[in-house]
């Protein structure tokens, strides 16, 4: 019997690595002498530098770049044994990195990334997948951009340095400083989410809230946006305002497409391929995967829709332990996962699931084990 554990984390409570323990311990109890192999994942979000690097092997790396309100923070990104790098935005330029009470998307920017970006480009890496979610920023990407050496230049010509109130103040872009490697490079954009750039359902209005932005910042993020979509296309050719992920991480994955140009992947697909996840299926009997919270969202890209997917191609059986069970969570069940399982057994509020995470994820994974033992008792 040999088991492969392929769970996203349960965010705040448990790691894709505690995960992993508990499973194997509950999986030996019910089949001792089983073989079990546990992955770390993501969907392009938090903790999928650590995942792949995990996995495929490589070299972490940290350097001092610009955060996301220009001060200086310690990020870091990875280079495969293949010579790829691996940069998770989130690292330079996220969500946690701002304290709440400092949450400013008209003054958060995405410099850092380009940093990191501009690192491995000097270090001879030729190709990059970018990991953009958790983003602090509603720049269009101008930050990153203007880190690589594109210049955003206002009315009078005086250079932008790439926040989110420079949107609305851009007037014209000079492209000719842009860094010379990367027209040698293949650029590929990890991204969960669909939602373009401009909109109702774009960068702004979708996510400006979280990012600390009123009704009123939000309106004015959004005129800002449109007339950098206005100058991006006169300089470019490009109009991405409407493109799937161009409203990723406040408009950085749009700003990926068109200035690099870099091409959109799911998130979790990209994770699978780089640490070469269907020759890992050959051999295993059952798929265990998982997330905090599944619903109708987790066929949208996250972890259980892409491993299920996987699995359903490969002809192995999948299924799901997960922290709750919400509106349309059954829907993976048309993407390859068989069944799934909630660690929540009985009445309780959400502060004492969150507090008793580790104990309630080992009691099902145990009867999830013990269900398959007593389904391979079954007669005819």
């Amino acid at each position: 019997m040999k088991f492969l554990f392929a769970s996203d984390s349960f965010k705040g409570t448990l790691s894709s690595e505690e995960i992993n323990r508990l499973l194997s311990e509950a999986a030996g109890e019910v089949f001792p002498g089983c073989e079990c192999r546990g992955l770390l994942l993501a969907d392009g979000g938090e903790g999928t530098l650590e995942a792949v690097l995990d996995a495929a092997g490589g070299t972490r790396f940290s350097r001092k770049v610009k955060g996301p309100l220009f001060e200086p923070v310690q990020a870091f990104y990875g280079i495969l044994k293949n010579g790829e790098a691996v940069i998770e935005m989130a690292a330079a330029s996220g969500l946690p990195l701002v304290p709440p009470e400092k949450r400013d998307p008209l003054l958060t920017t995405t410099y850092g990334t380009g940093e990191l970006i501009l690192d491995a480009l000097e270090r001879g890496c030729r190709r990059i997948s970018v990991a953009i979610g958790g983003s602090a920023t509603n720049d269009g990407g101008m930050g990153a951009m203007a880190a690589l050496g594109i210049r955003f230049l206002d009315r009078d010509g005086k250079e932008l340095p790439g926040r989110g109130q420079d949107l609305e103040r851009t007037a014209d872009i000079d492209l000719s400083g842009l860094h010379p490697a990367v027209k040698e490079t293949e650029f590929t954009v990890m991204c969960d989410v669909k939602n373009p750039l401009l909109g109702p359902e774009g960068a702004t209005y979708t996510f400006g809230g979280q990012k600390g932005a009123d009704k009123a910042m939000q309106d004015r993020l959004e005129a800002g946006m449109e007339k950098f979509c206005r100058v991006m296309k006169e300089k470019t050719g490009k109009d991405v305002s409407e493109t799937p992920g161009a409203g990723a991480a406040g408009g950085l994955g749009g700003a990926l497409m068109a200035f690099l140009p870099a091409r959109m992947r799911s998130g979790v697909d990209t994770v699978l391929d780089l640490i070469g996840f269907d020759g890992l299926l050959k051999d295993a009997s059952l798929v265990v995967t998982g997330e905090g919270n599944m619903d109708w969202q987790s066929a949208f890209g996250k972890v259980p829709y892409g491993v299920g997917m996987r699995c359903k191609k490969a002809g192995i059986p999948a299924v799901a332990i997960v922290g709750g069970m919400g509106e349309g969570a059954e829907s993976l069940y048309r993407y390859g996962i068989e069944s799934v399982i909630s660690t929540v057994c009985r009445p309780m509020s959400l502060e004492e699931a969150l507090a008793d995470a580790e104990g309630l994820y080992r009691s099902a994974a145990r009867r999830l084990f013990l269900l398959l033992r007593a389904g391979m008792q079954m007669k005819p």
